[in-house]
């Protein structure tokens, strides 16, 4: 592998990553807004991903599939530790920032890992499956 191609990995890996979390972060906005957890959302979510990172990449194919199907499942935890984090911060009277610092990862990880259902997991694992399907496949040329 030479240096050129694998700093082309490093950079799509961590485009992906960023690309999960920002996405995790406006369905937390969504969450907010309507009051409510939205598993559903999982899906336009990971449609969103696969498409954005099958746009991307020089070739779609196993790799953009997995780190759609990554960015996509990134976006769900993210999703859960911040809804965690705004609960905390709601029942104590302080800001996001400063719960999400009080708490810190293994807390949230454990409130998050508490408020997860079965169907948020399917919802989930859908969402993944239709991002890497739609990182997968090559874009249709008009």
């Amino acid at each position: 592998m030479s240096v050129r191609s694998l700093g082309v990995l490093v950079f799509a890996l961590f485009s992906s990553a960023m690309l999960g979390l920002a996405a995790g972060a406006l369905w937390m906005a969504a969450a907010l807004y309507m009051r409510q957890p939205l598993p559903w959302l999982a899906l336009p979510v990971g449609a969103a991903l696969g498409l954005a990172i099958r746009s991307t990449v020089h070739r779609p194919g196993r790799l953009a599939a997995l780190l759609a199907a990554t960015a996509t499942a990134l976006a769900t935890i993210y999703v859960h530790l911040l809804i965690a984090g705004v609960q905390i911060a709601g029942n104590m009277g302080i800001g996001l920032v400063d719960a999400l610092r009080t708490a810190g990862i293994r807390m949230l990880w454990q409130l998050a890992r508490f408020a997860v259902t079965p169907p948020d997991m399917v919802w989930a694992a859908l969402a993944a499956l239709l991002a890497a399907w739609l990182a997968w496949r090559a874009p249709r040329r008009h």
